[in-house]
């Protein structure tokens, strides 16, 4: 099993608490457990605080000054993690997902943000937010792009994702936006920088039909999973959710077509939308 990984405590406030927190409880002579238990909070999680995967809250902030006697040094810096740029209800899940090492993801409806076009993003949060000024739309698409740069590096996160065929259907921002987004898809695909499954409606009834699911798994800590609502999100941590997640996520593969059909459908679908955008 690897390491811990090494953090720059420089790169972000939550590396440096991350890092801060390691070594005055290694230097207090504290397991990760014996420092979470007047918490409520497992060993497991601790972990996950300082290897960065974690966002401290400002409670928790308070405690780890009292148990540690870091004059407050917790509290000062944690404020710092209060900025955000996502949604309150993303923001710890996409520092999360900034870290892992592999990301699977099942998508009901639309193409996951981390594989979405400029275009295609517009076009989402127009919808979501029809009477919003332009600006508070351009800041949020390029958010998106940015957070999509992840899959810049040409290993890491191995990414894999099943799409719903309502995701290939669904016509976000008309059929250029669609064949374009569709190509962009494959394009990942046929570069093997992601590998994508399609859904197909003729499975019917499957196990996800409650809503999308992210899995994400990291070097240095356990496995977290990121559900989400209209406007809520839950990341869990807690072995038994994630094992089920990771149940879910199987069966979905298991009942969606290969990579190999799955880009044939990818592409197919995307060059009805080239044929319909021709033909006006």
């Amino acid at each position: 099993m690897p390491g811990p990984r090494k953090l720059d405590p420089s790169s972000s406030p939550r590396a440096l608490l991350g890092a801060e927190l390691r070594h005055r409880r290694e230097e207090a002579g504290l397991s990760q457990s014996d420092l979470g238990a007047p918490l409520f909070l497992s060993g497991s999680f601790v972990g996950q605080l300082e290897s960065g995967v974690r966002r401290m809250q400002m409670d928790q902030a308070e405690k780890f000054d009292e148990i540690l006697g870091a004059d407050g040094f917790f509290v000062r810096n944690c404020a710092a993690l209060k900025e955000s740029k996502y949604p309150e209800h993303f923001a710890e899940a996409a520092e999360a997902e900034a870290r892992a090492e592999a990301i699977r993801e099942y998508a009901p409806q639309l193409i996951p943000g981390l594989l979405q076009t400029e275009a295609y993003a517009r076009a989402v949060f127009w919808a979501y937010q029809p009477t919003a000024v332009e600006q508070v739309i351009d800041e949020l698409v390029t958010t998106r792009l940015e957070r999509a740069q992840l899959l810049a590096d040409p290993t890491v996160p191995r990414l894999w994702v099943v799409l719903d065929e309502a995701v290939l259907r669904r016509r976000v921002g008309g059929p250029e936006v669609m064949a374009e987004a569709l190509h962009h898809v494959a394009g990942l695909v046929r570069h093997h920088r992601v590998v994508a499954q399609v859904l197909p409606f003729s499975e019917g009834a499957h196990a996800a039909l409650t809503g999308p699911l992210k899995l994400m798994a990291f070097p240095d800590a356990p496995p977290l999973a990121y559900l989400q609502g209209l406007g809520t999100g839950q990341l869990q941590d807690d072995p038994a959710t994630v094992g089920r997640c990771e149940l879910t996520y199987d069966l979905l593969v298991a009942s969606a077509i290969s990579p190999a059909a799955s880009l044939a459908l990818i592409e197919s679908v995307a060059e009805e939308y080239d044929h319909e955008v021709a033909r006006f």
